[in-house]
């Protein structure tokens, strides 16, 4: 089964091989060198990506330049400036391969024609967007509601070991919107106080 295929049966194990076809028509590859960029804040990409292979992150560039790491994206990720696709403005965010990456890219005007056409995409627009806004909601609560340390706890509890794993460490303290020193601290207290973690 295509990956993208098995990505939708997740939501919608309706979806029928004459509900496939069109979509499936419409994949196209692309390679992301480490460093390369999906989509860049200011730019206008309206297409979605599934990621096969690789690693990516979405932060955010302020005006001062610094950049804020908000999520990463691995193996059977769904990926794109969302916004951006609903709105037509530019992007405000900015995606970008972590190491060399393999994608299957689609336009969203695609996937919205296919709305209107078959109720079962209309399903998992909405199944997917339900997800992503509790993935969103969960993330706003930890920066608004948590320690620095509490949110290095609740990282390590959470099962996410990508992020432990394939994530240099520099980018994960910026993710948790601490630094890489004070990072390297919260770790050490942690190591020191076994059972705490989950």
């Amino acid at each position: 089964m295509h990956p993208l295929r098995a990505y939708l049966h997740r939501f919608v194990p309706s979806l029928t091989d004459a509900d496939w076809q069109p979509l499936a028509e419409a994949l196209r590859p692309r390679h992301l060198a480490r460093g390369e960029h999906f989509v860049q804040a200011g730019e206008h990409l309206p297409e979605l990506a599934l990621l096969l292979n690789g690693t990516c992150r979405l932060y955010y560039p302020s005006p001062d330049g610094e950049e804020r790491t908000t999520y990463f994206f691995f193996e059977n990720h769904l990926l794109g400036d969302y916004s951006g696709c609903l709105t037509g403005q530019p992007s405000q965010l900015s995606i970008q391969a972590l190491a060399d990456t393999e994608l299957v890219v689609f336009d969203y005007a695609v996937l919205r024609q296919l709305y209107d056409e078959r109720p079962v995409y209309e399903r998992f627009g909405r199944l997917v967007a339900e997800y992503h806004m509790l993935g969103t909601d969960a993330r706003l609560v930890e920066q608004l509601l948590l320690s620095p340390e509490e949110r290095y706890r609740a990282l390590l509890a959470s099962g996410k070991t990508k992020i432990l794993e394939r994530i240099p460490q520099h980018l994960v303290a910026n993710y948790l919107g601490v630094t890489p020193v004070s990072l390297s601290r919260i770790r050490g207290r942690v190591a020191r106080k076994p059972g705490k973690e989950k």
